[in-house]
């Protein structure tokens, strides 16, 4: 349906070498009104690279405090980024920008994080990960003190979210929430996120699995909030749907692809069973059954090229990489192949509502057996709804591949 140059795209995320860096480590802090706890983490980044002879720096991503936190920052001589951007994800990405080293650590001002574990990730880092990931959960090997996490994050949301990010994206990671990270520079640079809210840390790190990079897991702890002044940011039901929906968004996979395989599936079992009448378990089944069945398939037939519109946008962008199926199927599917397909689809449609239209005129117009007739007349209608769409489909995937400068 598509003719996509796009072979050289998961070639994109290549990983070059890390010169040209001032400094070894950066550790970026997200800040908006964190004057309770702000000194206390500035004061244990600074002692864990002084204690360990890194070379490196204290960024303050400041997001607009009314606090005094950038004072505060100033004061304890860390360096203070200004991102007028509003979102957690904004600032992270205001205070990387700024970044002089060549490995990045974040992690919130909130004093849950102990900023004094910087070199078990910074060594993990020096090891050879792209990206080494915090986990405060037993699971990973974590620890939660008490206090430090609500329940239903501890129990439900957090480890619900962390399989599905191992199952739905290959993560593998334990906390998929863990706030507290460390990452190469170029890899930042070369994932080119787009989150500037909460989605910004899972971004990190479905991207940094899709392309292949390599990921550490380091057990950490997380502490109590220690902030007394105002409430954490989150919020449990409102940021997990907003996770829920990330996921879906990037993986077209879940989203169309699989609920639409399900729906065709049950829609031709339905066909098989319809079509010479079947009785199950008492019940017969006939052109109501066809009509339930090819609503089935219609549907799940548009879902199916949802996958393939989402997946394609999302590859020609570099939102996802290109993985081996996918490129697969580009080297035998392209426009001209699916107007073939579209128009051998719509004449099977169409020459079964003409042979319905045949026995009307040997009714002479008249009355018709309608359960015979719609045997005829739905499948009919269905063949050519699904050319149709497949015609336009193709060329909306041939606008979709076309290679992008």
């Amino acid at each position: 349906m598509a003719s996509v140059d796009i072979q050289n795209l998961a070639a994109s995320v290549a990983a070059p070498a890390d010169d040209g860096y001032e400094l070894e480590l950066s550790v970026v802090m997200p800040c908006l009104n964190e004057a309770d706890t702000l000194a206390t983490c500035i004061g244990k980044a600074q002692r864990a690279i002084a204690d360990h002879g890194i070379v490196g720096e204290v960024i303050i991503a400041d997001n607009g405090s009314s606090d005094g936190s950038q004072a505060i920052a100033a004061s304890l001589g860390a360096r203070v980024v200004h991102v007028p951007q509003k979102g957690y994800g904004s600032a992270l990405m205001g205070g990387i920008a700024s970044a002089q080293g060549r490995y990045v650590i974040m992690g919130d001002a909130d004093d849950s994080y102990d900023f004094l574990e910087i070199p078990r990730l910074l060594a993990r880092l020096r090891e050879g990960h792209d990206l080494v990931q915090g986990c405060r959960l037993p699971s990973g090997g974590g620890r939660v003190l008490p206090g430090a996490m609500p329940f239903l994050h501890r129990w439900w949301g957090n480890p619900m979210f962390s399989l599905m990010v191992r199952r739905m994206f290959g993560a593998p990671v334990h906390d998929v929430y863990c706030g507290l990270r460390g990452f190469r520079r170029t890899l930042y640079d070369q994932l080119n996120l787009q989150c500037t809210g909460m989605e910004f840390a899972t971004e990190m790190i479905i991207k940094a699995s899709l392309y292949g990079r390599p990921i550490a897991e380091v057990p950490v702890t997380l502490h109590p909030d220690g902030r007394k002044t105002h409430a954490p940011h989150l919020r449990t039901f409102r940021d997990g749907w907003r996770t829920l929906r990330f996921f879906l968004m990037y993986s077209p996979r879940w989203l169309f692809l699989i609920p639409g395989a399900l729906l065709i599936v049950l829609g031709l079992a339905g066909y098989a069973l319809a079509l010479p009448g079947v009785r199950l378990f008492g019940a017969a089944l006939d052109a109501h059954t066809l009509l339930f069945s090819s609503l089935a398939v219609m549907l799940g037939y548009q879902s199916l090229l949802f996958a393939m519109f989402a997946k394609t946008f999302a590859v020609t962008t570099g939102l996802l990489p290109a993985n081996r199926r996918f490129l697969a199927l580009f080297q035998y599917v392209n426009l001209e192949r699916g107007l073939a397909a579209s128009a051998a689809t719509c004449g099977a449609g169409m020459a079964l509502l003409a042979l319905a239209v045949n026995q009307w005129r040997l009714a002479d117009f008249g009355a018709l057996d309608y359960a015979h007739t719609m045997r005829l007349v739905i499948p009919g209608v269905t063949l050519a709804a699904i050319g149709f769409q497949t015609g336009l489909a193709s060329f909306f995937l041939s606008i979709l591949g076309l290679a992008r400068k």
